[in-house]
């Protein structure tokens, strides 16, 4: 029997990347989405390959369109020639204070985490039905917790969150669909002070950051769970369960 294929978005770096190498490990073939990160996407690659030849493939590509969505997804398919499992990673991550907000803020925050996912989840559909295949869309527990000055993420995340329960009634028995929302697992890169990191881990009931590992063994978890669909796993510390929850 042929390796079962994942396509995971936005994998160069981070969580993308650690996940990628996680389920590389459990014997899946990887198709490696990435659009800037070049380098970094070749070096994993050329790593998990020298690990099992020809277990990882590259697929280039900007998600702001949906003619550049589809051209990934057709990509992605004719990389092993079925997909499995689609993995909806990839997502940009910054500040919009009310004023401040442009089209070009509308197409990146919007496109990566609301259209992304759709057209991925729409063009993918009829090769998953065929193999009984998993959709998981990477949420955010702001999606339910809104984050000061973070408006329009918070909007594509909340959209993400009825997609993926609307996905999960429209695309069933064949294929499931279910959410991960991370808590405070990575600090964003360059953006957050120390005493800012303070604060959000005084309001974690757990008193700490996750690690990437929680969130590749809750991808392994729903990936695996047969009789789940429609969910989104909260994956954040306690967190949003908190009384004192602080953005």
């Amino acid at each position: 029997m042929s390796p079962k294929v994942i396509l995971l978005t936005g994998s160069a770096k981070r969580i993308g990347a650690f996940t990628a190498r996680y389920l590389h490990q459990l014997g899946w073939n990887i198709v490696l989405h990435y659009n800037q990160s070049e380098q970094q996407a070749s070096e994993l690659a050329k790593q998990m390959n020298a690990a099992r030849a020809d277990s990882v493939k590259l697929v280039q590509g900007s998600l702001n369109t949906v003619k550049e969505i589809e051209n990934v997804a057709e990509q992605a398919i004719k990389a092993f020639g079925k997909l499995n499992a689609l993995l909806n990673n990839a997502s940009s991550f910054y500040p919009t204070p009310i004023g401040s907000i442009t089209q070009d803020d509308w197409t990146s925050l919007v496109g990566s985490n609301m259209q992304a996912p759709l057209f991925l989840a729409q063009y993918c559909n009829p090769t998953l039905q065929q193999h009984n295949g998993v959709i998981i869309n990477m949420v955010d527990i702001h999606a339910a917790q809104p984050l000061s000055n973070h408006t329009l993420y918070c909007m594509a995340k909340s959209a993400l969150v009825m997609m993926t329960k609307s996905l999960a009634q429209e695309l069933a028995p064949n294929v499931r669909v279910n959410g991960i929302a991370p808590g405070a697992i990575l600090w964003p890169e360059n953006t957050i002070s120390d005493e800012d990191k303070t604060k959000v881990l005084e309001h974690i009931p757990l008193q700490r950051l996750g690690s990437m590992q929680d969130i590749a063994q809750a991808i392994e978890y729903l990936l695996n769970a047969h009789y789940v669909t429609g969910q989104v796993i909260t994956v954040d510390g306690g967190r949003s369960i908190a009384s004192n929850v602080k953005a």
